[in-house]
């Protein structure tokens, strides 16, 4: 039987978990909660997500936050959306919970392709990347409207994760050598200013477009399966683009 507490929630239009994912991928900086001996603390961060939708974040050795974590992996994380309103309360908002751990170095690119300004001192031997590994989230989509998501919720399909991951390289390559203009007129109507732009990140729910300075983030209409998905997917947004 359905619980009054979900039957007083609105609907949205979109599934949390969805919503959530993009919300997650599309962030540029957010906050970070750590402890230290009892006490809460928070930093203003700058994260990307791997390819399976963990979150990425480079971390100075010197930075407090970074000794707590060492710690005490124990870390909360919220990134907030664009406010549509007057009242700060409607911004999309997520919160997720888990624990910190170092990343496979590997996987710094990825961090990169979101940061590109980031690339004069992400070698510093001060830097490590760290991956938190999520134990659940809480999106609120706007005001009155929260949603706890399990851990699952907030990965991919790890079948569709392999088959995207894996053609990545082509897609990347195909785009940008074949299909500048078409890229282009993604980021403008994204709101991106003219230029010179690239793909430098596919995964399942969205690509990643930067002109060297700036990071675009577009999400696929819906979450993909495979190569064919990514294509399809790309014919969508440029259909819209160009309709408007």
């Amino acid at each position: 039987m359905e619980s009054e507490q979900n039957k007083a929630q609105p609907v949205v239009a979109e599934a949390p978990a969805w919503v959530a994912r993009k919300l997650l991928r599309a962030a540029r900086s957010g906050t970070l909660a750590t402890v230290t001996n009892g006490q809460p603390f928070t930093a203003l961060i700058t994260p990307a997500t791997a390819a399976d939708g963990t979150v990425l974040l480079l971390l100075s050795a010197l930075s407090e936050h970074t000794r707590h974590l060492r710690a005490d992996p124990r870390c909360a994380m919220m990134v907030v959306g664009q406010l549509e309103g007057p009242n700060p309360q409607t911004a999309p908002r997520l919160t997720i919970t888990g624990n910190a751990v170092l990343a496979d170095q590997a996987l710094k690119p990825r961090w990169l392709a979101r940061h590109p300004y980031a690339d004069l001192y992400a070698d510093f031997g001060d830097f490590a990347l760290w991956q938190i590994i999520p134990g659940g989230g809480l999106l609120v989509a706007g005001f009155a409207r929260a949603y706890r998501l399990r851990a699952s919720e907030l990965m991919p399909d790890l079948e569709a994760l392999a088959s995207v991951a894996a053609a990545e390289e082509d897609v990347l390559a195909y785009c940008n050598r074949d299909h500048l203009p078409s890229l282009i007129s993604l980021a403008q109507a994204a709101g991106g200013r003219n230029g010179d732009w690239r793909m430098v990140a596919v995964d399942v729910d969205g690509c990643d477009l930067s002109d060297g300075e700036t990071v675009l983030r577009l999400a696929w209409p819906k979450s993909v399966v495979d190569a064919d998905g990514v294509r399809d997917a790309l014919m969508q947004l440029l259909r819209h683009a160009r309709t408007g």
